[in-house]
């Protein structure tokens, strides 16, 4: 066979009727015979193309509301004849079949429909039959004939047209992009299917798949031998459909520190801003305004803010650039600018400018490990033990409001930080942080060395419980007035009783956050 097909005869059958005035006037020019259903067979028409309808094909009439169409032999033969095979060209003129060169077809909007809040019937509406089965006929038999899933791959229809078919491996492309187009169809299918029809032992889905199209390439990985590239789920939004409104391209890792600067800050209902290195908070703070808030962050660390990634959770104010831009930031993510905020730090031309929206912490968390994946709910800030009315005062006075209101802060903030976690909080901002330690005495250490001659009078939040009592004495050594733990040691009790000693109120929550 020449590695060009001429496109001759032509199957179209789309949900999304985008651009079909593009292929109906490249068929009329071209002289390419088209066979179609239902409504894109009418577009067709009346945009001058001459239709073959497919019942009047395959001799059998569309019924139970449209569910069954183009299964019919007479099209699937077409389809699936290899042209390189004398036999089967023996076979499709011995059976009056015509064989096809071209296949257009898209699905039905089944994520769309689910999105939306479809009930189950109308989502079982959606699961497209024909569609896929047609698509993945002509993708597996791609030697012979294109597909094209896309309106965006009109243009290059119509290239292919002048040029007399599409080449051997343009075809080969077309049918991996529909294999694509199917895979991502069948996984939000399947992925729907085991939310709404779980396991009864088990809250975690019987099947977890994920579909996700490539968006770019990145310069390099985590570090510079490491090739990488960023995906986009089918879904859109979020952190990688950000809008970037200046500075260099995003990196891996800029994506890893922004990603994790977005969930800190999307705890707060105030606004709040994070300032990340390392996936870790060097500062974070909640204020009046987000100018404010970022004022208050930043002195949490004034050295680590360097070279960091900043997130609000509140539009970047003037004010709020004007003091951003004088401090070197690799990225600064919100959902959205002022104008004259957006004009000053696009100054900074190195400084990429992110507009995103922020994370519901909605959807189930992943990992991947050797040979498997492990899938969780995710870690929310909104159980029972995170309301502070149902703390439990273990040891000490009561804390009173604005002691209370930073232990209630701290406890937010300190979900952010990677395990073993130790947050110091004074007046709606972190004041020091141990982060990252493999023991919690050492994270206390830490939090106090940063914070200084803030840690007097601070409060202190703690990501899980103190396996020993020497954790809380380092903190009330440095004149922590507060603690708030999720508690569950089996020496709570030695904790309960040093700060009782030092008068320290001590809060147990009864639920824990570590982040791993």
């Amino acid at each position: 066979m020449p590695d060009r097909t001429p496109i001759r005869r032509a199957l179209v059958s789309v949900y999304d009727k985008t651009g079909l005035d593009t292929l109906a006037a490249a068929f009329r020019e071209h002289g390419v015979s088209v066979v179609s259903t239902g409504r894109t067979a009418d577009v067709l028409r009346q945009a001058g193309v001459d239709v073959t309808v497919v019942s009047d094909l395959t001799g059998f009439p569309e019924c139970l509301d449209g569910r069954v169409k183009t299964l019919h032999p007479t099209i699937h033969a077409g389809l699936l004849a290899d042209q390189r095979r004398d036999s089967h060209r023996r076979q499709l003129t011995d059976l009056g079949i015509e064989p096809f060169d071209l296949v257009v077809a898209n699905l039905y909007p089944f994520a769309a429909t689910i999105a939306a809040g479809a009930t189950i019937d109308e989502a079982i509406e959606q699961i497209d039959i024909g569609g896929p089965t047609m698509i993945r006929a002509a993708a597996k038999n791609n030697a012979s004939l294109a597909v094209i899933t896309d309106p965006a791959r009109y243009d290059d229809l119509v290239v292919a047209l002048e040029a007399g078919g599409f080449t051997e491996a343009e075809r080969a492309r077309l049918a991996r992009d529909a294999f694509i187009h199917t895979a991502t169809y069948d996984t939000a299918v399947a992925t729907w299917m085991s939310e709404t029809f779980p396991s009864d032992d088990s809250p975690m889905p019987p099947w977890a798949g994920r579909a996700w199209e490539k968006a770019t390439d990145l310069r390099y990985g985590e570090n510079s031998h490491q090739a990488a590239a960023l995906y986009r789920a089918p879904s859109g939004g979020g952190l990688a459909a950000a809008r970037q409104h200046g500075g260099k391209e995003m990196s891996y890792n800029n994506y890893v520190d922004t990603d994790a600067a977005m969930r800190a800050v999307a705890d707060f209902m105030v606004p709040a801003v994070a300032i990340i290195k390392h996936s870790n908070p060097c500062g974070i703070a909640v204020g009046a305004d987000i100018a404010e808030a970022h004022r208050l962050a930043h002195a949490t660390d004034p050295v680590s803010a360097f070279g960091g990634v900043i997130a609000a959770n509140r539009p970047v104010t003037l004010a709020l650039a004007e003091q951003i831009a004088p401090v070197f930031t690799e990225v600064v993510v919100a959902p959205s600018y002022e104008p004259e905020a957006l004009a000053l730090l696009q100054q900074k031309k190195n400084l990429r400018l992110l507009e995103a929206e922020l994370p519901t912490g909605a959807a189930a968390q992943s990992r991947e490990i050797f040979g498997g994946m492990l899938l969780q709910q995710p870690d929310l800030i909104d159980q029972i033990g995170d309301d502070p009315a149902h703390w439990e005062l273990k040891a000490g006075p009561d804390a009173g409001e604005l002691a209370l209101a930073d232990l209630t802060f701290a406890w937010r903030a300190v979900r952010s930080v990677k395990s073993n976690a130790i947050l110091l909080a004074h007046d709606g901002a972190a004041v020091g942080i141990g982060m990252g330690q493999v023991n919690r005495v050492d994270s206390c250490r830490l939090a106090v060395e940063r914070a200084g001659e803030r840690a007097a009078g601070s409060v202190a939040a703690s990501d899980a419980f103190f396996p020993f009592a020497d954790g809380p004495a380092i903190l009330i050594a440095a004149g922590v007035s507060a603690i708030v733990e999720p508690g569950g040691s089996i020496r709570d009790e030695e904790t309960i009783a040093i700060c009782q000693e030092a008068n320290v109120s001590l809060y147990f929550t009864g639920v824990r956050h570590f982040f791993h």
